[in-house]
């Protein structure tokens, strides 16, 4: 079979890069080995999502006394055969959405193994796929770190947790980034006793730091156990019990482990042809494209920025490159968040990012103050806005508190709209909501926040 494109991968970048490539008028061809959808359908994004909305009613059930609603019976249990199955069938629906999807842009599917044979060839179960173009989203796998012991099948990966039909006494997080601070929410909600085990000085390392101490003193205080600064040196399997080894000696019993150290790049489809990788990522350009001409390489197998949203526009510009057309991609702007209760979301530099090419002025504001978070009774957390003092351009937004995945999305279009911390203090935001905390954070940064104490 010939084809326009084809595309290797049916997660985020793959899927996206296959529609698009269609949209275009091409003729394409999809190649998934597993399912349909990728890590953030199956195993990541939606079934985390799905949990954490469990812990949010689990949440609400504990506080509704405090706001005169007195329940009968505030005991509960957890069903979790059924919570698997709910969860199953979010992800269900939502793969055969995009199945859906690809059917009706006439692309035809294959199921198995991908091979790339030449920048034109693809061999998938001893057929061999002809094209013009070939987009590589092989997406990622579970990273796996040298420990003695972490083959035990009692060391769970973010892969494998979600499908857990009991919940364990007493689990151990090997790593306190994005998943295993939502881990760690997820199952001290569900009744486990959760320690997490942080390699670097503090979780969330990649974030502001103000917000990772935050969200440090939340975990805290709902009884999460936090260990920072240290590795896990060994870890011993007995009595259907694991012991990790920490280096100074101190031990953790716990009747499973979380591996939570990120995720590495899936490159077992780009065959021997020379395409160009650096540390086990695929090199490309602004145009997403490898070494080889024609081919393609979006989403977690280049590495850059290892995000459901990212891979979905990496994927749509490498298809639009596959198709003839001419189009850069910037990341600059990409938000993250990470989806604990009280959420945390950031786009841009950090503060001590910042102060290194800049002299800046940061602005904060306190969803205490925050009619909408009060009203709702989620007054935990704040806005903090880091800007240019001279030019007022916004330089990085932080967030942690309710609805900052949502409200962050408003902060990178406004900075990618060059819009500045003047021009945002006098828009209007709806009242009461959320959002408001931007806008006043970005007048708090320059001295103008109406709704804040006079400095």
């Amino acid at each position: 079979m010939e084809y326009d494109v084809i595309v290797i991968g049916a997660g985020p970048a793959g899927y996206v890069a296959a529609i698009k490539a269609s949209q275009l008028g091409g003729k394409v061809a999809l190649v998934e080995k597993n399912k349909i959808g990728g890590t953030c359908l199956n195993r990541g994004c939606i079934p985390t999502k799905t949990y954490i909305k469990n812990v949010e009613i689990i949440e609400s059930i504990k506080k509704a006394k405090y706001r005169g609603i007195n329940l009968l019976n505030e005991t509960f249990n957890l069903d979790m055969k059924k919570i698997v199955k709910y969860k199953n069938n979010v992800v269900f629906n939502l793969t055969s959405g995009v199945h859906t999807l690809l059917k009706s842009y006439k692309v035809d599917i294959y199921t198995g193994k991908a091979l790339i044979k030449s920048p034109s060839e693809v061999l998938v179960k001893k057929q061999i796929l002809k094209a013009k173009a070939i987009i590589y989203g092989g997406g990622s796998k579970v990273a796996k770190i040298p420990i003695k012991g972490i083959d035990s099948p009692l060391v769970l990966t973010s892969d494998t947790i979600l499908d857990l039909e009991e919940i364990p006494n007493k689990l151990c997080i090997i790593g306190g980034g994005v998943i295993g601070v939502e881990m760690a929410e997820i199952f001290n909600a569900y009744g486990t006793k959760v320690t997490i085990v942080e390699m670097c000085d503090r979780i969330l390392p990649n974030g502001d730091y103000e917000i990772s101490e935050y969200m440090k003193n939340i975990l805290s205080l709902k009884g999460i156990k936090i260990i920072t600064g240290t590795q896990v040196k060994n870890i011993v399997e007995e009595n259907n019990k694991l012991r990790l080894i920490l280096p100074k000696g101190e031990e953790l019993i716990c009747d499973k482990a979380l591996l939570s150290v990120g995720r590495v790049s899936d490159l077992e489809g780009i065959g021997n042809i020379g395409i160009k990788t650096e540390r086990g990522k695929i090199l490309v350009d602004d145009y997403m494209e490898t070494n080889i001409k024609n081919i393609y390489a979006p989403g977690d197998v280049n590495g850059k920025l290892m995000l459901a949203h990212s891979a979905f526009k990496m994927g749509e510009v490498a298809a639009q490159n596959a198709m003839g057309q001419r189009v850069k991609l910037d990341l600059k702007y990409t938000p993250s968040s990470v989806y604990t209760t009280t959420e945390v979301a950031f786009v841009g530099l950090r503060e001590d990012e910042a102060k290194e090419d800049y002299h800046i002025c940061v602005g904060k504001f306190k969803f205490n103050g925050n009619g909408r978070a009060l009203a709702s009774g989620h007054t935990e957390g704040f806005v903090k806005v880091i800007g240019d003092k001279k030019y007022k351009e916004i330089l990085g937004i932080h967030i942690i508190g309710p609805c900052a995945s949502e409200i962050i999305n408003e902060g990178a279009t406004l900075m990618a709209s060059e819009v500045t911390l003047e021009e945002v203090a006098h828009y209007i935001h709806g009242h009461p909501s959320y959002s408001e905390a931007l806008m006043e954070a970005c007048a708090d940064a320059l001295g103008k926040s109406i709704h804040l104490p006079k400095k």
